[in-house]
């Protein structure tokens, strides 16, 4: 195992870790991103399927963004100049989507930094003024680290660390999501291209295939809400799939039709409750800090703003 001596390393590489290391990395620093998951997205995330011999994107993850601050629209604007998002009126006026899928500006700003995927912490430790961790095959010794992961993994990481902090994330537990990715081969007896109910087993419908630079024929993603993701939360994928399709034909009073594809992914940690206090966490006399859209906000451009907010923290006390 190799020893990597690096100014930064980020734990997590979804729209807060990455936020945060794109800033820091710009000032000249020695910048590293480690991530548990198999490549970009994380709760944006697309999967890519083929249907009838053509390839699909699923955005089973977070189905838009929305961008209201100063800061977040500039950033929006340089994406959309760089054909990674849309605008999506369906969902509302100032809603976005990745193209060709959900995760694009993630794909985007990771290429621009070294981030290794499929590599999980498994052993951090702080003497000599570094941090040592010990993640996958790599071993690193970096002056300052900066954890941005959902709030139940970041507790399993703080544990032992920093006790303070571990107690406030504590808090913020999530809401489960199973998501359903359904292709047809028809087009469904449905006129909206986007269904919100809050109140219903079926919280959220979004017909795919009518986003912006999305291919293939009539594909739709249900998620399920809160309440009926619990109450189904240990059942297998093959058999959570049939239960929610099920779930949205009653709810939409369309005809039921046979899916050409059905799959079921089942989010943990879906929906974080925001905890209160600033949104990034920073400790300077160790280097230390946090960020996540449970610190700000769960939503795309909460994510963003906290990994913003401890780059700030970052960057001054250099």
């Amino acid at each position: 195992m190799d020893r990597q001596e690096i100014d930064t390393l980020v734990i997590g590489a979804g729209m807060a870790g990455l936020t945060c290391a794109t800033r820091i990395a710009r000032e000249g620093d020695a910048v590293c991103v480690i991530d548990k998951g198999r490549g970009p997205g994380g709760r944006m995330a697309a999967r890519r399927t083929e249907i009838a011999g053509e390839t699909v994107s699923f955005d089973h993850g977070a189905q838009y963004f929305t961008a209201r601050d100063p800061r977040f629209k500039a950033v929006v604007e340089e994406w959309e100049a760089q054909g990674v998002v849309a605008r999506w009126p369906a969902a509302g006026e100032d809603a976005w989507v990745g193209t060709p899928g959900m995760n694009a500006p993630i794909r985007a700003m990771a290429q621009e930094l070294d981030v290794r995927w499929n590599t999980r912490a498994h052993k951090i430790s702080y003497t000599n003024s570094r941090w040592h961790v010990d993640a996958g095959e790599d071993r690193f010794s970096a002056v300052a680290l900066l954890i941005a992961v959902p709030a139940e993994q970041a507790f399993d990481l703080l544990d032992g660390l920093a006790p303070v902090w571990a107690r406030e994330v504590a808090g913020a537990t999530s809401e489960p999501c199973w998501a359903v990715m359904a292709g047809f081969a028809q087009r469904l007896d449905i006129e909206a291209d986007a269904l919100r109910d809050p109140q219903a087993p079926i919280s959220w419908a979004a017909r795919n295939s009518a986003k912006p630079g999305r291919s293939g024929g009539e594909c739709w993603v249900l998620h399920a809400s809160p309440q009926r993701s619990r109450e189904i939360i240990d059942l297998p994928p093959d058999e959570v799939g049939p239960l929610l399709l099920d779930d949205f034909f009653r709810q939409t009073g369309a005809a039921p039709a046979a899916p050409v594809h059905l799959a079921a992914h089942r989010w943990l940690y879906a929906m974080p409750r925001a905890i209160s206090g600033e949104p990034a966490r920073y400790d300077i006399e160790i280097a230390f800090g946090l960020a996540g859209d449970y610190l700000h906000s769960p939503r795309v451009e909460g994510a963003w703003l906290s990994g913003n907010a401890l780059a700030d923290l970052v960057l001054w006390d250099v």
